[in-house]
C-alpha cells in the first residue's frame, strides 16, 4: 500500500478474505465473509465492464438494507468504485437532480418504482442483471492500492433545512470510526452488529457497517427499520451491537412492555440524536448500554459524552469545539445560545461534491460551521439548542428550539415534540409546537397551560403561542423532523391547533 493519511476500508476487508464462520445475515440467508468478498469482486467486475473509465466511477445506490448493498460497499473497497447513497424518499425531479449532481454513471435499484422518469437504471433483482452478473463469476479478488484520502462514498445530507448536499466520504473517514468504535466497545469475532438504519446514510456506514468490518464481526441486516421487530431480530441473530440515529429508541420504547424485555443478547447501542429522556429508559428496560454522541455526515465537529456529563448535555467543550456568537464569531458566555464550530479548521470534513458555494459557507473564515445552535453551562458542558435554520427571533431575542422541546417532553402525555417559528403579524417570529400524544391521551388546553406555567426554566418568550396536536410528524428517511414543512403549514393544517395564552 502507498503512504496515506489514515486507514482504508480496503485494509479492513483484507483480513476477512478467508473467514467462513462469520459474515452477513439477511432474513434467512447467510453469506460468509469469504463468499461476500468474492461477490464484491464479481460485482466490481460487472460494474466495471459497463462504466466509462474517463468519468468518475460513481454508482447510484437506490437500495434497501440488503446483502446486495453491502456487496456494493465491498466492491468499493476492493476496486475504488464510489457508491452514491440515494434517498428513496426523494422523488421525481429532486432525486434526478441528486443523481446528476453526483455524476452517477449507473443507478442500481431494487425498487424501480422510485426511480425518477428519464433516469436509466439497473434493476438488481431482474433476470437480465443476474445473468450479467453470472458472466463475471470467479472474478479474482484483488485489492486496489488506495489511500485514506481517496473517495469511498458520496453521502447526501438529510436535507432538513434545504436541498441535500453530497458529502465527500473518504476511506479514512469510514475506516477510522469503524476501528475506533470496535475497540471502544471491545467488539470482535464473537459479535454480531445489527443494521436497520438506512445504508445510504452516514450513521449506518460509519457507526454500523464499518464497525462490523473492523471488528471482524458478523452483520445482521434488516431491509427497513421496524420497532416491533427490533428485539426479535436482536434475539434471532444474537446481535450484541446496534446503531441508531434520531427517533428509533422512542419508537421501540412505545411498543408494549414485556417481562422478558431485558432477556436479549444486545450489549451496546450507539448512535446520535436520541431523545435525552429515552436513553436511560431504553438502557433499563432492555438491559443494554446506550451511548449517544453528537456528529454529522460532514464530520467537522464531534462531541463525546464523558462519565461525568450531566443528563441532557452533549458533552464537554474541547479545543476543537466552541460556541460562538453567530454575528461576531466571538465565544459565547455560559447560558448564551450560539453556533457550534470547530475553531481549529475542517476536522473530518472533506468537502461537498459539486457544491462549492455551500462548502465555502461551511468553512467561512477557516472555521468549520455546523449550523447547529448550542449553549454551555458554567462547567463547560454543551447543550443542544436546535438548528441555525430553526433560529427564532421573538420580541427582539434570539431563541433556539431544542430547550423548549426538552421542556415539552416532560409532559407525561407527550411522546414527541417539535418547536419551530411562524411569522408574527407585527415583527419577528412566534413560537409554535407540534406534539404527538401517547396512546389514549387527550390534549387539555387548560391543563397544558398550567403545565407550562409550572416549568421554572421556560422563559416568557419561549412560551408556545400555538400547539398543533398531530398523529405523526413529517420526517426524513433517517427520522429527522422536517421543521420547514411544519413552519410553512403554520396554523393552516389538517391537525387540531390550539392557541395557548400565557397566564
Amino acid at each position: 500500500m502507498t503512504e496515506h493519511s489514515g486507514p482504508t476500508v480496503t485494509e479492513l476487508l483484507e483480513p476477512l478474505i478467508s473467514i467462513t464462520d462469520r459474515g452477513v445475515y439477511e432474513g434467512d440467508s447467510f453469506s460468509s465473509w469469504q463468499d461476500h468478498i468474492a461477490s464484491g469482486a464479481q460485482l466490481a467486475a460487472a460494474l466495471g465492464a459497463q462504466m466509462d473509465p474517463s468519468r468518475p466511477p460513481h454508482i447510484g445506490a437506490l437500495l434497501g438494507n440488503t446483502t446486495f448493498f453491502s456487496t456494493l460497499l465491498v466492491a468499493a473497497g476492493l476496486r475504488g468504485l464510489v457508491p452514491v447513497g440515494l434517498n428513496p424518499t426523494r422523488r421525481g425531479a429532486a432525486l434526478a437532480s441528486d443523481i446528476v449532481r453526483a455524476d452517477c454513471q449507473l443507478v442500481l435499484t431494487d425498487d424501480p418504482s422510485v426511480v425518477p422518469p428519464g433516469v436509466d437504471f439497473i434493476d438488481v433483482e431482474s433476470p437480465s442483471w443476474k445473468a450479467e452478473l453470472a458472466g463475471h463469476a470467479g472474478a479474482p479478488v484483488t485489492f486496489a492500492d488506495l489511500s485514506g484520502d481517496d473517495l469511498f462514498m458520496l453521502i447526501f445530507t438529510s436535507g432538513t433545512s434545504g436541498d441535500p448536499k453530497a458529502v465527500r466520504v473518504t476511506h479514512d473517514k469510514v475506516a477510522f470510526p469503524g476501528r475506533m468504535l470496535a475497540e471502544r466497545f471491545g467488539l470482535g469475532s464473537e459479535d454480531t452488529c445489527y443494521l436497520s438504519m438506512p445504508l445510504f446514510h452516514s450513521n449506518a456506514i460509519m457507526a454500523g457497517w464499518s464497525v462490523a468490518v473492523a471488528a471482524g464481526a458478523s452483520i445482521a441486516l434488516r431491509r427497513k427499520f421496524s420497532a416491533s421487530q427490533f428485539i426479535p431480530d436482536v434475539r434471532r441473530y444474537g446481535a450484541t451491537y446496534a446503531n441508531y440515529v434520531g427517533k428509533p429508541l422512542s419508537y421501540i420504547l412505545a411498543t408494549p412492555e414485556r417481562p422478558d424485555d431485558a432477556d436479549n443478547p444486545l450489549k451496546f447501542l450507539y448512535g446520535n440524536e436520541g431523545a435525552p429522556r429515552d436513553l436511560p429508559r431504553f438502557a433499563e428496560r432492555f438491559g443494554v448500554r446506550v451511548v449517544d454522541g453528537f456528529g454529522s455526515t460532514e464530520g467537522g465537529v464531534a462531541i463525546a459524552r464523558t462519565p461525568d456529563t450531566p443528563e441532557g448535555s452533549l458533552g464537554p467543550l474541547t479545543d476543537e469545539v466552541a460556541i460562538v456568537d453567530v454575528e461576531t464569531g466571538q465565544p459565547c458566555a455560559p447560558g448564551v445560545v450560539g453556533e457550534l464550530v470547530n475553531p481549529t479548521g475542517a476536522g473530518w470534513f472533506r468537502g461537498y461534491y459539486n457544491c462549492p458555494d455551500a462548502e465555502s459557507d461551511r468553512m467561512a473564515g477557516g472555521v468549520y460551521h455546523t449550523g447547529d445552535l448550542a449553549y454551555r453551562d458554567e462547567s463547560g458542558y454543551i447543550y443542544f439548542a436546535g438548528r441555525l435554520g430553526d433560529w427564532m427571533r421573538v420580541d427582539g431575542e434570539n431563541l433556539g428550539t431544542a430547550p423548549i422541546e426538552r421542556i415539552l417532553l416532560r409532559h407525561r402525555a407527550i411522546v414527541e415534540a417539535a418547536v419551530y417559528p411562524i411569522p408574527d403579524p407585527a415583527v419577528g417570529d412566534r413560537v409554535m409546537a407540534a406534539v404527538v400524544l401517547g396512546d389514549g391521551a387527550t390534549f387539555d388546553v387548560e391543563a397544558f397551560r398550567v403545565f407550562l406555567a409550572d416549568q421554572p426554566d421556560l422563559g416568557p418568550k419561549q412560551w408556545p403561542s400555538f400547539v398543533r396536536v398531530a398523529t405523526e410528524l413529517p420526517r426524513t428517511e433517517t427520522f429527522k423532523v422536517l421543521k420547514r414543512v411544519l413552519s410553512a403549514e403554520a396554523t393552516e393544517c389538517a391537525d387540531p391547533v390550539h392557541r395557548i395564552a400565557r397566564t
